[in-house]
């Protein structure tokens, strides 16, 4: 190997599509996962509350219950805001004042007095629009500091956080609402997202490529952390942003009109909805099958669900690497075309075949595994059984949910918070209208038979994966000739404005 060689692959250089090292992208990645953390677990560190509030504030089950889809449809709603400012005016700030609007929240919620049921409604709609922007986020710096070739081995770590949350959210709410009363959860969750804001504060660098290009271009000192360890390689005040990268604040809605985009939107939403509503009926389930069972064991179960998907969050990362660079190796690309450490590849690489070829067999697996999680409990097994399966059942669908996310940011790298926050409103608002009908079905068709149905609602998309594979190429060709135009456009605008400026 030459010595440019070696040079290259030890330090970063200004061509690079990142100049962070690889230990300083791990880095990033694991704060934005820690901060991703807390969008899953402020809402289900809430569910073993929810009858002992129901005593305090001298409500129904069920309008307790509206709290929590009302947190939902701003689960939903609020990554559309936050995430499309992230993309216009930098991660780093709203990373902050995402946490920030939750840290306050949860002090409201703490303080709410029992006789004001419509404060605590007001103020998890508040916690909602802080928390679940996190991941929404964390999504767009991914993005903005790997390439495809690495960037499914990140999205793999980064998950590890957000699927953390729904592990232990119901074992720490339960033992907090047993030990010191509902609201030290609210009280926990403000002193945990505090401390992950000052945290960002300190170390999280900005990486929003029109603010900082591949982090080569010094931002302005607001931008900067406090503490910067990472990205200390030398900038170049003379670098100049990408042409046409003037901060407008752009309609996310906008990318549901890229077919191949609102196909991913559908795979992932009604996979995921079917995930939830399995999630959000485990208790219930649990405790009339096995009712033998007392409060903290039922919160035990989730830990099954939660580990699945950690380890899947790890499974599929390295997975999803492998199998780009597997596909990568069968198709004659022109080498010199090709440099992906610089970000560059070629546009007839079939980027969405590398992402969704094991697609089918992932949907399979997950479908099996419902299918025979309903039936256990309509034949009260042993308990175990339901168990093993659960852990299949988070570990399949947090591949299907890897894979989608990471094709999205791959098609659209300029707009990863934008797309995760459409991504985050179609997979919310399904599984908030499955949510609500998931007892009713129960009730009505029995375990087996609804999670049958659910599962012949998720084999339908088994054809929309292979639909978007094959119509996915000339979709993205189609947005390139148009970003191709768009960037002539810019640049005669700008050579316009210089020649005005130098008549004047």
């Amino acid at each position: 190997m030459s010595a440019e060689s070696d040079t290259r692959n030890s330090t970063p250089l200004k061509d690079d599509y990142s100049i962070f090292t690889s230990r300083e992208k791990w880095f990033i990645v694991s704060l934005i996962s820690f901060g991703g953390l807390f969008s899953p677990l402020s809402a289900n560190i809430y569910f073993p509350a929810i009858p002992t509030l129901a005593v305090a504030f001298n409500k129904s089950i069920e309008l307790i219950n509206l709290t929590v889809t009302l947190n939902m449809v701003f689960q939903g709603l609020s990554p559309m805001f936050w995430g499309t400012l992230s993309d216009t005016y930098g991660r780093r700030h709203m990373f902050i004042l995402c946490l920030l609007l939750l840290a306050v929240s949860c002090v409201g919620l703490a303080l709410t007095p029992t006789k004001d049921y419509w404060l605590l409604l007001f103020l998890r709609c508040f916690q909602a629009a802080g928390s679940a922007s996190t991941i929404a986020i964390g999504a767009g710096v991914i993005g903005d500091i790997s390439t495809r070739a690495e960037r499914g081995g990140f999205f793999g770590v980064y998950s590890i956080g957000p699927m953390f949350g729904p592990a232990i959210g119901p074992v720490l709410g339960g033992v907090l609402a047993d030990k010191l009363g509902w609201r030290a959860i609210f009280w926990f969750l403000c002193i945990a997202s505090a401390i992950c804001m000052l945290v960002m504060i300190l170390f999280l660098p900005e990486t929003l490529r029109t603010i900082v290009g591949n982090g080569s271009i010094p931002p302005p000192a607001i931008y900067n952390p406090v503490l910067p360890i990472v990205g200390r390689q030398p900038k170049d005040p003379s670098a100049e942003r990408p042409v046409g990268a003037r901060k407008t604040f752009q309609n996310p809605l906008l990318l549901f009109l890229h077919v191949d985009v609102a196909l991913l939107l559908l795979i992932n939403g009604v996979v995921y909805s079917v995930f939830y509503g399995v999630t959000a009926s485990i208790s219930s389930v649990f405790h009339n099958t096995y009712p033998q069972l007392n409060e903290t064991e039922l919160g035990l179960c989730f830990l099954t669900l939660g580990s699945g998907m950690v380890v899947g969050s790890l499974f599929c990362g390295k997975v999803l690497d492998w199998d780009y660079q597997r596909v990568r190796r069968s198709i004659p690309i022109v080498q010199d075309q090709v440099d992906e450490k610089a970000g560059k590849t070629d546009d007839a690489f079939p980027i969405e075949k590398a992402r969704l070829r094991l697609m089918p067999v992932l949907i399979v697996v997950f479908i099996a595994a419902c299918i025979g999680y309903g039936w256990c409990i309509e034949r009260r097994t042993h308990i175990a059984a339901p168990l093993i399966l659960l852990i299949f059942v988070g570990l399949v669908v947090i591949a299907v949910m890897n894979s989608i996310q990471t094709l999205m940011v791959d098609l659209m790298p300029t707009h990863g918070s934008s797309i995760t926050a459409c991504n985050n409103l179609v997979r919310c608002g399904l599984g908030a209208a499955l949510v609500s009908a998931i007892q009713p079905l129960l009730d009505a068709l029995g375990a087996g038979y609804a999670y049958l149905l659910l599962g012949g609602i998720c084999a339908l998309m088994v054809p929309v994966v292979y639909l978007d594979i094959r119509i996915g190429p000339r979709c993205r060709a189609r947005r390139i000739r148009m970003a191709e135009q768009q960037k002539e456009k810019d640049r005669a605008r700008v050579k316009e404005e210089v020649e005005v400026a130098a008549a004047a």
